[in-house]
């Protein structure tokens, strides 16, 4: 598993979330643990390493 941080788009709280490098990209929705609002959680992958990580507000 990789962990990575990054600010909340909505509350600007700084939370981090464990990601599964097997999968090359991902794109989900996680609740902040700090507010509860929903993130659009886009991931990629290339070598077990991370090399593109995106978190927006739903619906921006």
């Amino acid at each position: 598993m990789y962990e990575h941080f990054f600010q909340c788009p909505y509350c600007w709280a700084e939370i981090s979330m464990l990601m599964d490098p097997s999968v090359n990209q991902q794109t989900y929705i996680e609740d902040c643990e700090v507010c509860c609002n929903p993130i659009e959680i886009q991931t990629q992958f290339e070598n077990d390493g991370l090399t593109g990580f995106q978190a927006t507000e739903i619906g921006q």
